[in-house]
């Protein structure tokens, strides 16, 4: 189960440092307009959020995550011992 886990967390770090490489900036969220308020219990945000990832995000997030995967391929596998 473990190594499914890192698996995961290690593919997740990876794609989401190749995203901040090739992305310089990411709009959240849109304005909503009046039909759609009906289905929310709060008003969205008047202007969207936008996100820019910091220069050493894409970088140390394919690292991190080149590292966890090979570390999650070095584990034991379930059924096997020692």
């Amino acid at each position: 189960m473990w190594r499914a886990v890192f698996l995961a967390v290690g593919i997740t770090c990876c794609v989401l440092g190749a995203e901040c490489l090739v992305v310089d900036k990411a709009m959240f969220s849109q304005p909503a307009r009046a039909s759609e308020l009906a289905w929310y219990q709060f008003p969205p945000p008047e202007k969207p959020s936008e996100f820019t990832p910091p220069e050493w995000a894409p970088w140390s997030l394919l690292t991190g995550g080149a590292v966890i995967l090979i570390y999650s391929i070095t584990l034991n596998k379930g059924g096997e011992g020692g």
